[in-house]
C-alpha cells in the first residue's frame, strides 16, 4: 500500500467566513491562516447547510450531507455516525493512526467513531481542577450563547485554545507512531462564546476600526421572517446595545487571532520535524455567527454570517497540479471533506457518501460537480429551506410562507432582499423550483403537489418570546451537556 500523506484537519467554532481572506478587516492578524491560503485553494463559496454545531461535524465524520445523515439539530451523534464507515475508520482502512483533539461534540462524549484515541475538553477541564489554580476557566459567569463580550479568568497559557494546540503538538511530537501516516483532528472550541478572550487579545482590538454591524432591509420591519423574529427576540439579541455589540466584535477578533497564533504552534512543531510541507491541512468552521448583523446573535439560519465558513485547502507541495494560491467559486460543504481526505489517502469513499472530492474539482477533473448547496432549519419554531450556488441563495420560510432572495456576489451582507423585485422574478422562481425539485427527489415532506409547504403563523407575541428562553446556558459543571 502507498503512504498517503500526513493529513491535519484544523476546525474552529462559530467562525465567520469574512474573518479569513479578502473581506476580512484589514487590521485583523492571521498569519498563519494568511499563509496558509497563500499555499492552498480557498473554497470562497462553502457553507454550513445546517449552521448549528452537531450536524457539520457529522457532516464532516460520515461524508453525507445534512439531508444524507438526518441530523439537522444539536442531537446525538451516536445515532447516526457508523463507526464502520466514518472518516476515522476509513482512514485506519487505509493505515492511518487517528487522533482528534479538542471539541467534537459527540454523544455520547467519549464516542470515539472510529479515533484510536480523543482528548476533549472535559479533560482539560478536569486537568485544570486537578492542578489546584486559584483561578478556574470560565469562572466569569457568561454563558455559551451570549453576545457580551469578558475576558478569559485564566492566562493565555492556561486557556483551553492553548490546551487544544499544546496536545497537538504533543501527539505530534511524542505520542504518534512514526512508521505509519496520521490524521489529526484539531478542533478548536473559539471563537464561540462566551466571548472571553485572553490578554494580550482582549486587548488587542480594542481601539481598531470595528466593522458596523450591517441591517438588512428586511430585518427591522413587516417583512422580516417570523421565524427569524421569533429567535433573536427569544434571547433579547436585538436589545444589545451598539456599544456593547462593538465591544463583542473586538473580543471575537481577538478569539480568531488567539487560535490563529495557537495554530502556529501546530505548524512549528510540523516544521521542526520536517514535515509541514508535504502534510495535507485543511481549515475550516463548523458555521459562523451574527454578530448583530441583522440585529441578531448566534447562528441556526442560512444568511451569509451564519452559514458561509472559511475553507483552505493545502495540499503536500511534493503534489503535481496543487492550483495554489487559486480560489474555486464552486458551492462546497462539509460532506465534502471525507472523500477529499481519503482520496489523499489512496482510499475510496463508502458508497452512501455525498460528498465531492474537493482536489478533483479544483482541477476541473469532476464530471458532475455540485450547482447547490442546500440548507435547512429543523428547530421546530425556526425552520427553513434553502439553497444557494454561491452567487444567488433563496430562503423559504414555511411560517407565512415568507421568501428571500439575495443577490449575494453584489450584495455580501443581504442588505437587500429581492424576493419582490418583479425584476428578479424569475431568478427567484427558478431556485424555488430548484428547491422543491431537490425536496421532492428526497421524498421531504415539506413539498405537497409541487409546491413548498407553508404554516400559519405561530401567533406568539414578542412580550411571550421575551419570557421563554435564557441564551445563558452556563454552568460550572463541565459534565453537563449544555447543548449549544
Amino acid at each position: 500500500m502507498t503512504r498517503g500523506p500526513n493529513i491535519v484537519l484544523i476546525t474552529t467554532d462559530q467562525q465567520r467566513y469574512d474573518t479569513v481572506g479578502p473581506r476580512a478587516p484589514d487590521f485583523l492578524r492571521t498569519p498563519h491562516l494568511d499563509h496558509m491560503a497563500r499555499e492552498g485553494i480557498t473554497y470562497s463559496s462553502a457553507y454550513a447547510q445546517c449552521p448549528m454545531c452537531v450536524p457539520s461535524r457529522v457532516s464532516i465524520m460520515t461524508g453525507r450531507t445534512v439531508a444524507g445523515h438526518g441530523m439537522a439539530h444539536n442531537g446525538h451523534s451516536s445515532e447516526v455516525v457508523d463507526r464502520e464507515t466514518s472518516l476515522p475508520s476509513m482512514l485506519r482502512q487505509a493505515g492511518y493512526q487517528t487522533a482528534a483533539i479538542g471539541k467534537m461534540h459527540f454523544t455520547p462524549e467519549r464516542a470515539r467513531h472510529g479515533f484510536d484515541e480523543m482528548l476533549l475538553p472535559a479533560d482539560y477541564y478536569t486537568e485544570m481542577t486537578r492542578r489546584g489554580h486559584d483561578v478556574q476557566p470560565m469562572r466569569h459567569g457568561l454563558g455559551q450563547n451570549e453576545l457580551y463580550p469578558g475576558m478569559a479568568t485564566v492566562p493565555e497559557s492556561l486557556t483551553l485554545t492553548s490546551w487544544t494546540a499544546e496536545r497537538c503538538v504533543d501527539y505530534i511530537r511524542e505520542r504518534r507512531d512514526p512508521t505509519v501516516p496520521f490524521f489529526l483532528w484539531c478542533s478548536f472550541s473559539k471563537p464561540h462564546p462566551p466571548l472571553d478572550p485572553p490578554e494580550p487579545y482582549y486587548s488587542m482590538y480594542l481601539n481598531s476600526p470595528i466593522p458596523e454591524p450591517v441591517f438588512g432591509d428586511w430585518s427591522e420591519d413587516e417583512r422580516c421572517p417570523e421565524a427569524f423574529r421569533r429567535a433573536r427576540e427569544k434571547w433579547s439579541l436585538d436589545l444589545i446595545p451598539p456599544e456593547v455589540i462593538r465591544a463583542a466584535r473586538a473580543a471575537y477578533y481577538g478569539l480568531v487571532t488567539h487560535i490563529d497564533y495557537a495554530i502556529g504552534r501546530v505548524f512549528a512543531a510540523l516544521q521542526d520535524l520536517r514535515m509541514f510541507d508535504d502534510t495535507l491541512l485543511v481549515f475550516t468552521s463548523d458555521h459562523g455567527e451574527y454578530l448583530g448583523d441583522h440585529h441578531t446573535g448566534a447562528k441556526t439560519f442560512f444568511h451569509e454570517a451564519s452559514a458561509h465558513v472559511p475553507f483552505i485547502v493545502r495540499l503536500p507541495k511534493s503534489w503535481d497540479d496543487r492550483r495554489h494560491g487559486t480560489t474555486v467559486a464552486d458551492p462546497v460543504t462539509h460532506a465534502d471533506i471525507m472523500p477529499t481526505l481519503l482520496a489523499a489517502a489512496g482510499q475510496p469513499a463508502p458508497g452512501q457518501c455525498d460528498g465531492q472530492d474537493l482536489f478533483a474539482l479544483a482541477r476541473g477533473e469532476l464530471d458532475s460537480p455540485r450547482r447547490y448547496v442546500d440548507g435547512v432549519g429543523r428547530v421546530p419554531d425556526a425552520t427553513y429551506h434553502a439553497i444557494t450556488d454561491g452567487r444567488w441563495k433563496y430562503i423559504h420560510y414555511p411560517e407565512g410562507d415568507t421568501e428571500q432572495l439575495f443577490d449575494v456576489e453584489n450584495d455580501p451582507d443581504e442588505r437587500t432582499d429581492l424576493s419582490g423585485s418583479s425584476e428578479h422574478e424569475k431568478r427567484r422562481a427558478d431556485l424555488r423550483q430548484e428547491l422543491i425539485d431537490l425536496l421532492e427527489r428526497r421524498g421531504s415532506e415539506w413539498v405537497r403537489d409541487g409546491r413548498l409547504v407553508s404554516q400559519e403563523p405561530f401567533g406568539d407575541t414578542t412580550r411571550d418570546r421575551r419570557n421563554e428562553s435564557w441564551p445563558g446556558y452556563h454552568t460550572e459543571r463541565h459534565d453537563v451537556d449544555v447543548r449549544h
